[in-house]
């Protein structure tokens, strides 16, 4: 079998590609980071740095390929409209061009949860709940990347996407790695009451998520796919438990969330009036999530697509804090 890997210099893209290769496919790593797509290259597979935006490159990599992983995004909570729809919109645009001319057999999908956000807690969404107005440039063009990835299987391409929660583990270069810090300087308090819930998705799971969807059902087709470890925690007592595995100092005064609110807000508005307009140290985002409750209903990934998550929290949250003792500082 041959893929097409974009994002593969990425967290989940860079885990999915080494799965890949390790099961015997033909692996094209496409990705813009030239350090890891040369460690990528120097362990046996085919790499290219082409730009997503590059419609006609894009297109002649799609060619020959049974299936297109498309995992490449710009994720980030902040920045300008204009570069998340060229990387999200634009570029998605552009391999789905190229599965519909090279006929790719299936076009899997990353998408995202950021989808449901609301700046207010939400227990057990499914995929077919109404979605909120989105509140980053990210989640409005990752829903106009779904409605691409909708308009393409109505034309005939065959299409999946899954929406996974919070991916962890070694390798993670956003989730608890952008935490450590703030802990390490003892100025992170708790926002809220501290009791909230979220969920995580231990990395090598959403791997399995996207092999199950390279070979799913016809019936899975067109869909979307909620995908989680399914095990809420609280967020405060995993912050807790991090402390303690680092000898960090654990967060103790509580602000409330209105009060975090306002002050993101001020910083948000400050600022936007700097060239550039730096991404402040806090957010109405990142407070949101802290503050809130967010997990997800993966029923419809269980029963359609045959997932459950092999690996636990637990498990995930070792195998994390051994690789991130060993990592360079």
């Amino acid at each position: 079998m041959k893929a097409l890997v974009t994002g593969a210099t990425g967290f989940l893209g860079g885990a999915l590609t080494r799965r890949l290769y390790s099961m015997g496919w033909f692996v094209t790593a496409l990705g813009r980071n030239t350090t890891k797509l040369s460690k990528i290259e120097n362990e046996g597979m085919r790499v290219l740095q082409i730009d997503l935006k590059e419609k006609e490159a894009m297109s002649d990599i799609c060619k020959d390929q049974d299936v297109v992983f498309h995992c490449a995004a710009l994720p980030s909570p902040w920045g300008n409209f204009e570069s998340f729809y060229q990387a999200n919109v634009i570029g998605t645009r552009n391999v789905i061009r190229g599965c519909e001319q090279h006929k790719v057999k299936r076009l899997v999908h990353v998408s995202t949860p950021s989808l449901y956000f609301g700046y207010k807690s939400r227990v057990n969404v499914k995929e077919t709940d109404e979605l909120p107005e989105p509140v980053s440039n990210y989640a409005a063009t990752k829903i106009l990347a779904e409605q691409e990835l909708d308009e393409a299987f109505a034309r005939g391409l065959a299409t999946i996407a899954i929406r996974p929660r919070a991916i962890f583990g070694p390798g993670d270069t956003v989730l608890f790695p952008r935490l450590i810090p703030r802990l390490r300087s003892g100025r992170l308090p708790i926002f809220g009451d501290g009791e909230n819930v979220v969920d995580l998705t231990y990395i090598e799971n959403v791997v399995d998520a996207l092999l199950l969807c390279a070979e799913s059902p016809a019936n899975t087709l067109g869909k979307k796919y909620n995908i989680s470890n399914d095990a809420p925690v609280k967020i405060w007592e995993l912050v807790e438990r991090i402390c303690k595995e680092l000898d960090l100092p654990s967060p103790r005064a509580k602000i409330s969330y209105q009060t975090a609110n306002a002050a993101a807000s001020a910083l948000e508005f400050i600022y936007r009036l700097i060239p550039r307009q730096p991404e402040p140290p806090l957010t109405r985002i990142s407070v949101s999530m802290m503050a809130n409750s967010t997990t997800l209903d993966i029923s419809a990934a269980k029963n359609e697509l045959g997932y459950h998550p092999r690996i636990s929290v637990d498990e995930g949250f070792e195998r994390f804090m051994k690789w991130w003792k060993q990592s360079p500082s």
